[in-house]
């Protein structure tokens, strides 16, 4: 993963389509506002659970069509709440601000030009949020490669 990239989104996104083929063009950049806990804001989800979560529906969530149809797929739900339990066991919150205070003993105001220098110096993209985004990234991997199966995405 690309430490200075940011954007814990499309970091495990990246991952995920370098080692699975997972996602495309489209998908990657639509997640980058995803990042920072939603908008930089740090009060949304995690922008790595983010990440994994939209590979997961990538796969096997509904589309367009089916979306049009009424159709209601639900399957993407048993994986992403995988994703998000073995998250939520690891940081604690799904949300942004705290898994920083856990990772930092404190959450940043990643928009705050001053705030996301002290986020940096305290280690963001050294060994902090790229660990997030790694577990992230792994975790995924593992459900995709070991309980997802190709015919459940008719389901």
């Amino acid at each position: 993963m690309k430490q200075n990239g940011g954007s814990c989104p499309q970091c495990v996104l990246a991952a995920l389509k370098e080692t699975l083929n997972i996602g495309n063009e489209s998908i990657f950049q639509a997640a980058q506002g995803l990042t920072g806990g939603t908008a930089l804001s740090s009060q949304g989800t995690c922008g790595a659970l983010a990440g994994g979560m939209i590979a997961i529906s990538a796969l096997v969530g509904r589309t367009y069509q089916e979306f049009n149809e009424g159709q209601k797929k639900r399957l993407v739900f048993k994986y992403t709440k995988r994703l998000y339990d073995k998250f939520v066991k690891e940081y604690g919150s799904p949300l942004c601000c705290d898994v920083q205070k856990k990772l930092f003993g404190r959450s940043y105001i990643l928009l705050d030009k001053q705030e996301y220098e002290a986020f940096e110096k305290a280690g963001a993209h050294v060994d902090k949020c790229t660990s997030v985004a790694g577990n992230a990234a792994k975790w995924t991997a593992e459900i995709v490669l070991n309980e997802m199966n190709p015919e459940h995405s008719k389901e």
